[in-house]
């Protein structure tokens, strides 16, 4: 019973190492995913000089809302400044703002 008990508590931890892994893999795939998209968010708005409104529709129409775009713009910005993502820091509140108040009127230039 106790070999039985020890047999069935490696294959559980093999099946959590695997799901744990799994996840780790999916969220660095997501976040590769998420600073290509932020940078060239930023390259429209900024070296093309787009405004949030414009930019969402060269991306696609309805492919992103407006505080998504600046979701993914903090978080390249914050990468390329050596910080964190807004998400680390308690971000949330600011997803409500306004879209007209995304990224073109908060980002230098």
């Amino acid at each position: 019973m106790v070999q039985e008990q020890a047999k069935r508590e490696r294959r559980l931890a093999k099946w959590g190492e695997a799901v744990a892994v799994a996840l780790a893999e999916r969220d660095a795939v997501v976040s590769d995913c998420e600073q290509r998209a932020g940078r060239a968010l930023r390259s429209l708005i900024e070296e093309e000089g787009l405004s949030t409104q414009e930019a969402l529709v060269w991306c696609g129409g309805g492919t992103l809302a407006g505080r998504e775009v600046y979701r993914l713009i903090r978080g390249v910005a914050d990468q390329d400044e050596g910080g964190t993502s807004g998400e680390d820091r308690g971000e949330e509140s600011r997803e409500g703002a306004p879209a007209s108040a995304g990224p073109a009127e908060s980002m230098s230039r």
